[in-house]
């Protein structure tokens, strides 16, 4: 089982338009509603691939418990905080050639009685995990810490963690030693300051990353692949992608790949690569299943000598 955490979850709804025409009233080719949040998303994913998962989130309003039935519908087990404020819904225009633009709403501020309460429903619900995800920004009134004080719970509980997150809850929670963090090229140089011109750059952040306290870093580099520091070494793996619809949610994909697969080695980030190549291909925050996986298109470091893409840009 799988244990998500999404201190920020969203209702995601997606119009295809033909053109994005500023000003102008325009009609949706098409459109959907999913629930959103990246543990959300992450629990999405691992219920299309039929395991079992748990997906902790603050509920707030109508949108909240709109949020609750769509987990359900999902196959996925939903364990309600609830809070005064509604949950946020976000907004997401896609245009025939994959450009899209994304409206995201700030969401309800928690108070500190409630954010106990989520870090209380981790620790209830943790029996069994074989990983937490704990994913996404934090809403307002949860301080950068927050993320720093889950780890050391569940830990403190024997649990494993992956944390996707950013900016300054990234680098508190750095010392508590999550088990797995997964920037993306983006996240990774501002944790270490500096841009990242090349595969070998994201490499020495990444481990610069592990010196810090994260035991293995698992980084988004775009088109460019995925690259995995851990413990077994470091690799790198690709696969190629035929046309974009929508990126919305295949970070979130590649890490229910990874999780699902052990979350460690070079097997981890083939299946790591191989959602998030099949989520970019697939509308709006739709999660892929294993039919939709090309398993055999995937790349890595045992096909492609790592010091060949060590000199490749980071897009």
């Amino acid at each position: 089982m799988i244990l998500t955490v999404t201190p920020n979850p969203s209702l995601d709804r997606t119009y295809e338009l033909p053109a994005l025409d500023r000003g102008a009233v325009l009609r949706a080719a098409a459109d959907r509603v999913d629930p959103g949040g990246k543990g959300v998303n992450v629990s999405r994913a691992v219920a299309a691939a039929g395991r079992r998962t748990v997906a902790v989130v603050p509920l707030g309003g109508p949108e909240g418990a709109l949020l609750a039935r769509l987990l359900a519908d999902h196959g996925i087990e939903a364990a309600g905080v609830p809070v005064a404020g509604s949950t946020r819904v976000n907004i997401t225009l896609v245009e025939p050639d994959g450009t899209l633009t994304k409206v995201n709403a700030a969401g309800p501020e928690l108070t500190g009685a409630e954010a106990e309460a989520l870090l209380e429903t981790v620790r209830s619900r943790s029996a069994g995990a074989d990983w937490i995800a704990c994913c996404g920004s934090l809403p307002r009134g949860l301080r950068p810490r927050w993320y720093a004080e889950l780890v050391r719970r569940a830990h403190r509980a024997g649990a494993r963690i992956a944390l996707d997150t950013s900016g300054a809850a990234l680098t508190a929670a750095l010392g508590e030693r999550p088990d797995v963090v997964k920037p993306n090229a983006a996240e990774l140089a501002e944790a270490v300051g500096r841009p990242l011109a090349t595969v070998g750059d994201a490499v020495k952040a990444a481990e610069e990353l592990r010196e810090r306290g994260a035991r293995a870093v698992l980084a988004s580099l775009g088109a460019d692949g995925q690259l995995l520091v851990d413990d077994t070494g470091t690799h790198f793996g690709r696969a190629p992608v035929a046309a974009v619809r929508s990126n919305v949610g295949a970070g979130d994909a590649s890490l229910a790949g990874f999780l699902t697969a052990g979350g460690a080695g070079p097997a981890a980030l083939a299946a790591a690569v191989a959602h998030g190549a099949a989520a970019v291909q697939l509308p709006g925050s739709v999660m892929p299943t294993p039919a939709d996986l090309d398993p055999a298109a995937v790349t890595t470091t045992a096909d492609v000598p790592l010091d060949r893409a060590l000199t490749e840009p980071v897009p």
